[in-house]
């Protein structure tokens, strides 16, 4: 369900969202009895409910642009190995976005970006049980300069990695075959980047 709102230069919308899925397929770990393969795949006991909500805001005024983002989201399944329900694990229930843009003449562009990721149950990790929250933070900014746009852009100026918190590779192989455990976070760290781009 969907609901808008405008006046003058604010603009409005908020998303209500659910869904259920029966007999959704999932791995449930075997290595602990005498079947010969460590995992199989399986229907769920019970159903995979999710719900949330969405609002988006929009201010446009003078070149100027402010978008702001958040979303909530309520995920459940029941345990593929104990049948115990519990959150879907890589799936937060709070995340939120702003950017900001801003043309100051025709010739030169700014922008900005923040985005948050809360916490995240996560799946057989020897770690941890949840991730770590976490901020990103963005900048571009352009120039014109007859059909040449000249640009610079960063992303995670932060330098937010999920290796800063744990090892990515596993002391032991999973029972999945995997040694890597799951990602829930940026793994590349900040990131510089400029051009050109030519008009024709």
């Amino acid at each position: 369900m969907d609901v808008g709102w405008k006046r003058d230069s604010l603009e409005m919308t908020g998303t209500l969202f659910q869904s259920v899925i029966d007999e959704a397929l999932v791995l449930r770990d075997t290595s602990s009895t005498a079947q010969n393969k460590p995992v199989e795949i399986i229907n769920s006991t019970g159903p995979t409910r999710t719900a949330g909500s969405e609002l988006i805001m929009r201010w446009h005024r003078e070149g100027m642009d402010l978008i702001a983002t958040y979303m909530y989201l309520w995920a459940t399944e029941p345990d593929p190995n104990t049948q115990v329900r519990r959150e879907v694990p890589l799936n937060a229930r709070h995340t939120a976005g702003v950017d900001w843009l801003w043309s100051i003449t025709n010739r030169v562009r700014l922008g900005v970006e923040l985005f948050y990721t809360g916490v995240q149950q996560l799946d057989d990790s020897p770690y941890r049980e949840t991730s770590r929250p976490y901020l990103l933070s963005g900048f571009v900014a352009e120039w014109r300069m007859g059909r040449a746009r000249l640009f610079v852009n960063t992303e995670n100026l932060g330098n937010v990695r999920q290796t800063r918190y744990e090892p990515l590779v596993r002391p032991s192989q999973a029972t999945n075959g995997l040694w890597t455990v799951d990602v829930w976070g940026p793994l590349e760290g900040r990131i510089v980047n400029g051009g050109v781009r030519l008009g024709f």
